[in-house]
């Protein structure tokens, strides 16, 4: 499948304008409804590197092989999107 640039662009401008997370990932799941759209706590994905960096928000690309969920660099490799808002960094 993959995400292209454009819509990551969208992705980013609908991210900023959100008041939540929540409302992030439902408006995202409306406008772009190919793209699976989640989020978790940002401990759930310590370790891993965003994509992108929306605001206070970071965005993981999330590749399926139809089983296991993955985080990917690649977008064209990507079948979604996971958002999470990390605490304030110092």
């Amino acid at each position: 499948m993959g995400i292209n640039a454009e819509q990551l662009t969208e992705v980013a401008r609908i991210t900023l304008a959100a008041g939540s997370l929540r409302d992030a990932v439902d408006g995202v799941r409306r406008a772009l409804p190919g793209i699976r759209a989640s989020t978790v706590d940002a401990f759930d994905m310590r370790g891993e590197t965003p994509a992108l960096r929306i605001g206070d928000r970071d965005l993981f690309l999330m590749h399926s092989d139809g089983h296991c969920w993955s985080v990917t660099a690649d977008p064209l490799a990507a079948h979604g999107i996971v958002l999470t808002q990390p605490e304030a960094r110092e």
